[in-house]
């Protein structure tokens, strides 16, 4: 649809676009920035130069320490310039290129001065620049000029200063809350954008003091906004105030509702739909405060403009989700944008129109849905089938005509999720209306006629082999069953197998042609399917005889199966042929512990035929989780950070020893995973010993022992440690493994009665720096180093020897540090032979830390690195640098 719109003329066909930067180069352009000192300077040259420096920085360049001074003292130079256009770029440009503490003070005075200026726009840039280079001494110094350019008569330059009060807010809080009074002058301000900068800024200011918001808020909706972006802003904190002071009321008047109200009838659409928004969101909100929001909405439905219409239909669907009924006004004029040209406005529509239609209107909608369908694309779809499942659950009567529906839409071209939605919106159907079954049914059969996704193939057939057998006449699925065992792969092929004999088990009278069929698939290609064949054949009776199935062959083929497989899996390898057949219920059906990298979440129930697997959690939840169950650890506080697991044993040893390290605030867990690889030992007592004579800050808590460690099933076991509260602490600790080992009889699966205590010894464990070090990224790296300040640095450098690559040598220092990269720095472009990496992090005791480090290539491998670390507590400097010296 929207290929028209994209087209280029026929004679244009062969031009290649062109990009007025294409084929810069750092090198060249450094070169061209020389026009900086000429004595005449010429403004649209040197424009155009900083414009391409703005670009290579951009686009990621970096620039060294040498080649951004030498630009940062060409371009004070322009300040010389008189032409508007350049000192703006002049400004953009040592805003980007962020020079350092020394060099700051060059450029200060020259801002400072553009600041008191007499030209406006030289005023407001300079503030915006000199707020964000400068630090808090500087501030201090410029604190009265910013004041006063917060009430200035200038619209653009209180605004700037205002922007400029919301940036420094971040890193000197205590010098803008002493700007209220101006900023509170400025809300009064008859301009529009410095009206919603001081309301934003002057929130921030009181953000923490529910009180102080509470009092902004009923002082301004009395009337004295006009802006309508400040407005909306001003509807948002007074939707917080509701929310917080909801529960607290006594009457059943809703404080600020009137306001609210009030703002539905405002001039700007802006501020209507804002307000229309509010209200529907509130909390509890009843049906005669969402009236005039609902009208106002539906008035947006017929709005020229696709915006209007897109957030009216997209917060009444919203709202449909809890209050059906006061929609319902609206679905005239939501019938009339099925049509609309934009599709996300079509298919908000109609699942709006399909939560709030009534039984009547269910085959309108259907007719005109189904023109709709072919031009969406196939995550809308979805949207679509899963709001006709919950309409027909809603109207079962009408099953037959949205049944139909899903079964047309599902012969059509579409993806496996779309496909898959279908699917699963036809099963619950089946399940949930008996009298759509046989028609369910059918519509499956003939969907896998021609599927071509495996998946739902095989999640069909399992469907049908439970349900077919219970219908008035299973046998006219049979022959959709059989045709997949020759148009098939493998996989479809077996699970049709398993099918055809559950239809002979549950149904008597087909026995015969299902022994028939079965006969016919002993000569499969496939191992599985031949397999499967023949245990059916002489589960269910392969003599042909019709006799009626045992209830334990049922119980094995429509039963749940309660057997953990790894548990039915090591019988097996155990089981040694004899006289004495493989008996299943021989098999523990309990739950054996795996490690948690393993262990899969148990989350929501999947609807329809169910999902592929869904991955594992996340391992600090898992560990979370874990620890809390202890309850030795229940007082232990908040779980810092745990490490990835050590291996203290070698491959292919008797025993496989791995520990995690928790680290708590006061206290420190080791977390044993121990794996069982003899067959014929089981291992009882399992216990570590640790020794801490090398760490002599830790004292031992308590220690966890593993009951019981059969072959090849991991358990964990536990030591924990006390040390100092909040401060890193190191040690070194060697490893015992303690255990009562049995012989277990390898025919019959049991352990002797009586063991031999025995003992493993492991590989030492180090409790280092990286282990106190959590990584945490921050949105602006400048801005975060900057407020840190250079009193809080360290700056050592160091040899990394020879390396594979630059890329390798950023690799291992990142994975050494334990920190978050930031802002992309952990990639290295090909061929470089310098880098800088930005690195930041959290220290145990709350301590933010930040580090800067500068790659370099010192002959054809040796690597060199410059480390800066900044942070609040210098010991944590000189840990991060103790890292890396012993690392």
């Amino acid at each position: 649809m929207a290929q028209p719109l994209v087209k280029k003329d026929d004679d244009r066909d062969d031009e290649a676009e062109y990009s007025p930067f294409l084929g810069i180069e750092k090198g060249s352009v450094l070169q061209e920035a020389r026009v900086f000192n000429d004595p005449q300077l010429d403004a649209r040259r040197c424009s155009q130069v900083i414009t391409k420096l703005l670009y290579l920085l951009n686009q990621g360049e970096t620039f060294t320490k040498v080649e951004a001074t030498e630009v940062f003292f060409a371009v004070t130079k322009l300040f010389q310039s008189k032409d508007m256009g350049l000192r703006r770029m002049v400004y953009l440009m040592i805003k980007e290129i962020s020079p350092s503490a020394d060099e700051v003070i060059i450029v200060t005075s020259s801002l400072m001065k553009d600041m008191n200026s007499k030209i406006d726009m030289y005023r407001a840039n300079a503030i915006r620049v000199l707020c964000r280079i400068t630090d808090g001494t500087l501030l201090a110094q410029i604190e009265r000029y910013l004041k006063q350019a917060i009430v200035d008569k200038n619209p653009v330059v209180a605004s700037a200063a205002l922007i400029s009060g919301i940036h420094l807010l971040q890193t000197n809080p205590e010098i803008v809350k002493r700007w209220s009074n101006e900023v509170q002058e400025a809300v009064q301000s008859r301009a529009a954008l410095v009206q919603f900068h001081a309301l934003a800024l002057l929130h921030q200011i009181r953000q923490n003091d529910r009180l102080a918001v509470s009092k902004l808020v009923t002082s301004l909706t009395r009337g004295s906004v006009r802006s309508p972006l400040a407005q909306c802003l001003l509807i948002r904190y007074t939707s917080q105030v509701i929310r917080e002071s909801g529960n607290n009321t006594q009457s059943g008047e809703r404080p600020f509702y009137d306001y609210l109200e009030s703002c539905l009838r405002h001039k700007s659409e802006m501020v209507i739909f804002e307000a229309a928004r509010a209200i529907t969101e509130l909390n509890g909100v009843t049906s005669r405060e969402l009236t005039p929001a609902i009208t106002v909405l539906q008035l947006f439905l017929s709005s020229s403009k696709p915006v209007l219409r897109f957030a009216a239909v997209r917060t009444l669907n919203k709202v449909a989700m809890t209050h059906p009924m006061a929609v319902t006004n609206c679905n005239i004029d939501m019938e009339s944008l099925i049509s609309d040209q934009n599709r996300s406005i079509a298919t908000l529509a109609i699942t709006t129109l399909l939560k709030t239609g009534n039984e009547s209107s269910v085959d309108r909608l259907m007719k005109q849905i189904t023109n709709f369908m072919s031009d969406i694309a196939d995550e809308f779809k979805i949207v679509v089938v899963e709001a006709i499942r919950s309409l027909c659950l809603k109207f079962p009567l009408k099953y037959r005509s949205l049944m139909n529906f899903l079964s047309n839409i599902l012969r059509e071209e579409g993806g496996f999720d779309y496909k898959k939605a279908i699917v699963d919106s036809i099963v619950i159907l089946i399940r949930d209306i008996p009298d759509a079954k046989e028609a369910g049914l059918l519509h499956l059969c003939e969907f896998i006629e021609d599927c071509e996704f495996t998946y739902l193939s095989t999640q069909i057939l399992h469907f049908l082999g439970i349900e077919g057998p219970k219908t008035s006449d299973p046998s006219k699925y049979i022959r959709y069953v059989y045709n997949r065992v020759h148009l098939e792969n493998a996989v479809v092929r077996a699970s049709a197998v398993s099918t055809l004999a559950k239809f002979g088990a549950a149904v008597d009278a087909l026995k015969p042609r299902i022994f028939v069929l079965l006969r016919r698939c002993l000569f499969d290609s496939d191992d599985e399917v031949r397999d499967r064949a023949t245990l059916y054949l002489n589960t269910i009776g392969g003599d042909g005889s019709v006799v009626e199935t045992d209830k334990d062959v049922k119980d094995f083929l429509f039963g749940p199966f309660d057997i953990p497989l790894v548990n039915l899996e090591t019988s097996l390898k155990n089981y040694d042929p004899s006289e004495e057949a493989f008996d299943i219920k021989a098999v523990s059906k309990e739950v054996k512990s795996q490690p948690l990298a393993e262990k899969k979440a148990t989350g929501k129930k999947p609807t329809g035929l169910g999902a592929p697997p869904i991955g594992p959690p996340s391992t600090v939840d898992a560990y979370e989780r874990m620890l809390s169950a202890i309850p030795e650890c229940a007082n232990f506080g908040k779980l810092f950070k745990s490490s990835a697991p050590v291996e203290l044993t070698e491959a292919e040893t008797e025993y496989a020893v791995n520990v995690v390290k928790h680290i708590f605030d006061r206290h420190v867990v080791f977390q044993y995973n121990c794996t069982n690889t003899i067959p014929e030992q089981l291992l009882e007592d399992v216990v570590v010993i640790v020794d801490a004579s090398e760490a002599d800050e830790f004292s031992v808590l308590f220690s966890k022992p593993l009951r019981s460690l059969p072959y090849d099933s991991p358990g964990q076991t536990f030591v924990a440690f006390e040390k100092p509260e909040g401060v890193p602490t190191f040690g070194k600790f060697s490893n015992i493994l303690k255990f009562i080992v049995k012989e277990v009889d390898p025919t019959t699966g049991e352990a002797e009665d009586d063991g031999v205590e025995d003992e493993y010894q492991l590989e030492d464990l180090e409790v280092v720096a990286a282990d106190y070090v959590l990584k945490v990224g921050v949105s602006n790296f400048r801005n975060a180093w900057e407020s840190l300040g250079p009193d809080c640095e360290r700056v050592d450098e160091y040899g990394l020897g020879p390396r594979e690559s630059l890329a390798e040598a950023v690799y291992t220092v990142i994975n050494l540090l334990g920190l978050q990269p930031c802002e992309g720095t952990e990639e290295v472009p090909p061929n470089s032979r310098s880098h800088q990496c930005l690195l930041s992090g959290v220290f145990i005791g709350n301590v933010k830390v930040l580090v800067r480090l500068s790659f370099g290539l010192d002959g054809p491998k040796d690597v060199a690195m410059k480390l800066a670390v900044r942070s609040e507590d210098e010991t944590v400097n000189d840990a991060i640098h103790e890292i890396v010296a012993s690392g």
